[in-house]
């Protein structure tokens, strides 16, 4: 009764049948994989196109977050300028960073970054050599931002190859900071420029301006009067926010000079006060007799002049 069964062979165990589903999907991927296959051109190509379509997502959203923040802070608590550069500098290091990420990806370029990086040393001093006024700029622009020696809107006063400007300042980039004048120019400086000036913040704290016109009289004119007249004018400008006085401040070689020193409510004004006020106070003067001084010579003859001859008359 044993001997049937010591002379019985096993049976072998039960093999499970791969189902067509589970057949199909692993050879789609695989022919996915193939099209994708960073070792070949076409996959090298395709995989930076879904690098590229990635980026340019991360960037929208990145704007988009951007755009969310300002709308949500209407009292302008967060700098604009600041959330500005700190955007550009994000998308930068993105870039950066997903151009670092293909690299890798890819062997060839991997291969090619390999042997790039043997010869670190000379590239980076090849490169920090070329990129010195760059980089510079980018790091003045972040010392720009966190020390924030002045905000988007605000008028700075600077010294320019075209002398003394004024604008309103419109935009910090990676590498430039843009001004617009009164006359609607943009100044364009770098930020490493602009870093190492000294500029004058008109709107820093207080917006308020003094202005401070020199008015000049005749020595024969009547100082009581002309400050009379000066005073009057400023203390009926709409503009003028408080009148602190006219003062004596210099007696020049042909004239007696007179300062107005008034308050305006921002430097536009003050400048608009200021050309306003003169042409007002030039023509009370005329009315009043007031002499203003103008440069001037007496040509003084000594000795005696020779009569003319008869034949010099005509």
């Amino acid at each position: 009764m044993i001997t049937p069964f010591l002379n019985a062979k096993a049976s072998p165990p039960p093999t499970a049948t791969p189902s067509p589903a589970a057949s199909d999907t692993p050879k789609a991927v695989v022919e996915l994989t193939h099209y994708i296959d960073p070792n070949h051109l076409w996959g090298a190509v395709a995989i930076g196109i879904l690098f590229l379509i990635f980026g340019l997502l991360l960037t929208r959203l990145l704007r988009h977050a951007i755009h969310a923040l300002i709308d949500h802070d209407p009292n302008e608590h967060l700098d604009r300028m600041t959330l500005s550069f700190i955007s550009n500098l994000a998308t930068f290091v993105m870039w950066i960073v997903l151009a670092l990420v293909f690299c890798h990806a890819v062997p060839a370029l991997n291969k090619l970054t390999t042997s790039l990086l043997a010869g670190v040393s000379i590239v980076s001093v090849v490169i920090g050599f070329a990129a010195q006024s760059t980089l510079g700029n980018l790091v003045s622009g972040i010392s720009l931002v966190i020390y924030k020696p002045f905000r988007r809107g605000d008028r700075l006063q600077l010294t320019t190859p075209t002398g003394l400007e004024t604008g309103i300042v419109e935009d910090l980039s990676l590498g430039y900071t843009v001004l617009r004048t009164f006359d609607n120019r943009r100044i364009v400086l770098s930020n490493g420029t602009i870093a190492n000036q000294i500029m004058i913040n008109l709107s820093s704290v207080d917006l308020r301006v003094m202005m401070t016109p020199t008015i000049s009289i005749g020595y024969n004119s009547d100082i009581a009067k002309a400050r009379a007249i000066i005073l009057e004018l400023a203390h009926a400008h709409d503009d003028v926010l408080e009148v602190v006085g006219c003062p004596v401040v210099n007696l020049g070689a042909s004239s007696v000079d007179l300062s107005l020193r008034a308050w305006c409510a921002d430097a536009s004004s003050a400048k608009a006060v200021e050309f306003d006020l003169l042409e007002q106070i030039k023509t009370r003067f005329d009315e009043a007799g007031i002499e203003i001084p103008y440069a001037y010579q007496n040509v003084i003859v000594s000795g005696s002049i020779a009569p003319a001859s008869a034949t010099d008359q005509p």
